[in-house]
């Protein structure tokens, strides 16, 4: 039987705090004596370290210590490494970041010294008047063991794609490029240290925090338990936050070096310059088709800018281009590689649907590429190569190194995108290409996807039943803005059959809430957490049988929990659930898993671009995904709509570009575009739970990152449509517009004639 909670649309917990301006970020922290960071950057690309002054700096009224690679050093024998948390390789390690330059720097941005003051404002003034020599590098090898800078290559693999290409009646191939994105949450990142001589507290943590704590413990010399990890309430989150990066080293050394807190809190520019970067890649990708459209073979050969470093979890989306480049269609043949390239530029992360939103632009275009030159309908030619539900489980392409193969776990992909096409009225707005409506010329496109989630091993859960009965939840997994509180209430909820109210809070990210965690990413935290909730409140249920048998003298399967929240025993016994509940009940347990799941949908939009200014707009915009089951309507639509905003963003506005000197030359929001409101169209979001993953006893799948993975390749693939034109590169600013209409058709520009003509 279903139960009440799990699949109603309750509002979020959470929302009253945020809404009312009561939540607590690292920012609002204060403790007694706390102290100041404030971080030197190179400004230089890259180049030798000849000097490093701090005399003038530590005259400053205030300045309290300037640290460099020097104190590292001298305090730990060595200056540690950022390490990689996911997927880690020996042969990457040659390309680790240090937590602080010492001899030479290869981005502009990276830490030189850390200023420490009475406030943010004379740390800044600290770092400042720091000297800094720097002798710049003219030779463009960054790494000895790299002399190719190429740090990796990743293969994907399925089939013989050699032999598909050779036979196939058609083939064509193309060239298409996305620039470089970073997440820029609301609020950027920030860290709080205290040691008070015996244990290390760090506030600030998210995704990651157990992670982040190994990390640090093993850069410091610290056994973990002498670290907590703190996690506070954020500004989001979307794959950037919370990656161990140098400055989550830093201040905390700085904490326990000095014995006073410290607090450092990223301004906007520095997120911008040296936070992680994420999607820039270039790929030559093929397709061989029957006459049919029957999808043959995909062959693609990418290069992804990864910066000067492999970071944290920098592999990523490289190997995700690599492993999805033929996303959720029926494709026997597959052969593609990704070079990870080493380059002058901050080093990448992870951004909301890593390497997919790259490689589903990069497949898109040339889908409606290919459907064109066969006279095949676009959404036909996808529908004909979409899997069905008999598929199902449906292989992908296996991935090396770090060998991995996976499979599409349930679903008809053929489902959603019919049901995308009939509530956007593809039949009916797909029929005129490129018409003109009150001067601009509108286009039509339609793109189904996948989006994994799930990442294991496991995820663990402790409930904790308390004095006045209600249940306390606590989880490994990280609240970065996905809802948690709510969705981990209703499901813990349910599973004790117990009112919403009965579930006190949920407790999450933080390393004391559980024994073990894994944070929040790759869409896992309901499938993994949610999972380990059902079976933590399984094992509370049967403590809390035994404790009031104990209680009544009977055996603890003759004890029901009753509606009421009363505890029945054989004989009319009967106690208060709160009689039992000083006896100190706890139950905390942890789901393991293997397998990814994958939601799946399609997506559908309708744009106008002004010829003469290349602006685009975004007419109506429909999204269809299915998630296996849903916990939380309100919370996995917002999900969704809030990731169409972000794909538009690098669809149409969002590039970091460098110049020819390593300069960055998006080191503000005057140069670095997001979508706003007036960007933001008309999003009907259609979430649908019709194929149940069989891989968690929810049956969920993850679903925060589908809603930005079609985006691009959509986009591109509607202005094709209006202009007649070939985008081969994103954003599609309007001088990008431009630039295609000129090097197509520039008579598109004058499509209706002028006064003078008359």
């Amino acid at each position: 039987m279903r139960n009440a909670l799990i699949g109603a649309p309750v509002p979020r917990r959470e929302d009253f705090r945020f809404l009312t301006g009561t939540g607590t970020y690292v920012d609002d922290l204060r403790r007694p004596g706390m102290l100041h960071a404030a971080i030197l950057r190179s400004p230089v690309a890259h180049g030798r370290i000849r000097h490093v002054g701090i005399e003038g700096a530590l005259k400053i009224e205030g300045v309290a210590a300037v640290l460099t690679a020097r104190d590292v050093t001298d305090r730990l024998g060595r200056v540690p490494v950022t390490p990689i948390r996911l997927c880690p390789l020996p042969e990457l390690e040659p390309f680790a970041q240090p937590v602080i330059a010492a001899d030479a720097v290869r981005f502009v941005g990276e830490p030189v010294a850390v200023a420490i003051a009475s406030s943010r404002a004379v740390a800044e003034d600290g770092a400042g008047a720091v000297e800094l020599d720097i002798e710049p590098i003219q030779n463009a090898l960054l790494f000895d063991a790299a002399p190719d800078g190429v740090a990796i290559s990743y293969r994907a693999t399925k089939g013989d794609a050699t032999a598909a290409f050779a036979d196939a009646p058609y083939t064509r191939r193309e060239s298409f490029s996305v620039g470089r994105h970073s997440a820029v949450p609301m609020e950027p990142r920030g860290v709080l240290a205290e040691w008070d001589g015996a244990r290390l507290t760090v506030s600030g943590a998210a995704k990651a925090s157990f992670a982040v704590r190994r990390a640090l413990a093993g850069q410091l010399g610290l056994a973990e338990d002498v670290i907590a990890m703190v996690e506070n309430d954020v500004g989001g989150g979307f794959g950037l936050r919370g990656e161990g990066f140098p400055e989550d080293f830093l201040i905390p050394f700085a904490a326990w070096h000095l014995g006073r807190p410290v607090k450092w809190i990223e301004d906007r520019r520095e997120h911008l310059i040296a936070a992680a970067h994420a999607r820039e890649a270039r790929c030559e990708i093929g397709i061989a088709c029957d006459r049919d459209g029957t999808i043959l073979g995909i062959r693609g050969e990418a290069v992804a800018d990864i910066g000067a470093y492999v970071r944290t979890n920098g592999t990523i989306g490289p190997r995700n281009i690599a492993q999805f480049l033929s996303g959720p269609y029926r494709v026997e043949n597959i052969e593609a590689t990704v070079a990870l390239a080493l380059t002058f530029k901050s080093p990448i992360g992870t951004y909301r649907g890593p390497g997919r939103f790259e490689a589903d632009f990069f497949r898109e275009r040339l889908l409606d590429l290919a459907a064109a030159d066969l006279g095949i309908d676009r959404a036909e030619f996808r529908r004909r190569n979409l899997p069905r539900a008999g598929e199902m489980p449906y292989e992908l392409a296996g991935i090396a190194p770090f060998p991995r193969k996976d499979s599409l776990d349930s679903g008809d992909h053929v489902e959603t995108l019919d049901r995308c096409l009939k509530a956007f009225g593809w039949r009916e707005k797909a029929r005129v290409p490129g018409s003109i409506v009150d001067g601009r010329r509108r286009g039509v496109a339609v793109g189904p996807f996948i989006e994994g989630g799930a990442a294991g091993p496991r995820e663990n859960a402790r409930l904790v039943l308390e004095p006045d009965g209600r249940v306390a939840v606590h989880v490994g997994s990280s609240s970065i803005g996905q809802g948690i509180e709510t969705v981990f209430a209703q499901i813990a909820a349910d599973a004790l059959q117990r009112p919403l109210e009965a579930i006190s809070g949920v407790h999450h990210g933080s390393t004391s809430d559980v024994s073990e965690g894994f944070g929040s990413y790759h869409s896992r935290s309901t499938v993994m957490a949610g999972s380990a909730i059902l079976l933590a409140a399984e094992s509370l249920r049967v403590k809390i049988c035994a404790e009031a048998a104990r209680r009544m003298g009977c055996d603890p399967s003759e004890v029901r929990i009753l509606e009421g929240d009363r505890l029945a025993g054989p004989g009319g016994l009967s106690l208060p659930l709160s009689a039992v509940a000083h006896a100190g009940i706890e139950a905390e347990e942890g789901f393991d898993n293997h397998r990814h799941t994958y939601a799946y949908g399609a997506h559908a939009a309708e744009i106008a671009v002004d010829p003469e200014t290349g602006a685009v707009e975004i007419l109506d915009y429909v999204a269809v995904e299915d998630v296996g089951r849903i916990v939380n309507p309100v919370t996995v639509t917002g999900q969704a709509v809030g990731a169409v905003v972000q794909g538009i963003g690098g669809a149409l506005l969002e590039d970091m570009p460098y110049d020819a000197s390593g300069q960055p030359l998006s080191a503000t929001l005057a140069d670095y575009l997001l979508p706003c409101a007036c960007e933001t169209p008309r999003i009907s979001a259609i979430v649908t739970e019709d194929h149940p993953s069989p891989v968690n006893p929810l049956g969920v799948k993850g679903a925060g990152e589908g809603g930005i993975i079609p985006v691009g390749g959509l986009i591109a693939n509607a202005v094709a449509d209006a202009l007649g034109v070939s985008p081969d590169a994103l954003p599609l600013s309007p001088p990008e517009i431009r630039r295609l209409i000129e090097a197509g058709d520039p008579s598109i520009r004058r499509f209706a004639p002028t006064q003078d003509e008359d």
